[in-house]
Order: C-alpha cells, then structure tokens, then sequence
C-alpha cells in the first residue's frame, strides 16, 4: 500500500485536515485545514463531473495519516482562483460598453435597418 501514496512533500512545512462531521446537505465533510502561519475551517466535496466548483478554492488530494483516522495530509492538485480574483483579471482590450439604454435606441441613433426590395 505504501506504493499507492503520493511521496510526501516536506518544503513548505505541514498542510494537514481534520475532518469533524458532514456538511448539512451531507455530501461532503467540514474540515479544519492547518499549514503553516494558518488555521482554517472549510468542506471537502467529491469532484463530480460535469459540475461546476463554486467560488474558488483548491482541489486537493487527501492521504491519511497512519494510526489517526481523522486526519489526513494535504496535496493541492489544482487552485482554482475565487469569482472576485478572476474578475479582477483584466481581458485584452477596452471594455465593451453596451447597457440596455444603449441596445433600445440603436434605431433612434443610427436610423432603422435598411430594407431588401422584395423581387416578383
């Protein structure tokens, strides 16, 4: 079994969970994250294809610790940036400008479409 663990990966310090109960739709597990410099209260979920992962956070991979059964190592596959982190990013470009007052008077501003002649 000891083949089947990821090697352990020492350089930053400890990253460990401890999980203390289900969530309150019970798919998932509240957990308190230590690593170094912070202590930290979270959930863990099943990855499920085709669902979307909501509002940031990590995607980790948990191995338990031999002869504690709530607690696990942590290695981060994968950290996803929070809604407000990737909206911060700036796109290439201007900003594209279009509000619904903008959109409704497009006529009144540029005149109406021009019309095809209908051929007999």
């Amino acid at each position: 079994m000891a083949s089947d663990a990821p090697e352990k990966k020492e350089v930053d310090g400890f990253d460990v969970v401890l999980l203390h109960g289900k969530t309150t739709d019970g798919e998932g597990a509240c957990v308190l994250r230590a690593r170094p410099g912070k202590l930290e209260a979270g959930e863990v979920r099943p990855l499920r294809e085709g669902r979307p992962i909501a509002g940031g956070g990590e995607v980790v991979r948990l191995s338990p610790r031999a002869g504690m059964p709530n607690l696990f190592d942590v290695d981060v596959q994968c950290a996803l940036p929070s809604s407000m982190e990737a909206q911060a990013i700036p796109a290439g470009g201007p900003p594209q400008v279009a509000t619904r007052a903008y959109r409704e008077s497009w006529e009144r501003t540029f005149g109406p479409a021009p019309r095809k002649a209908l051929s007999n």
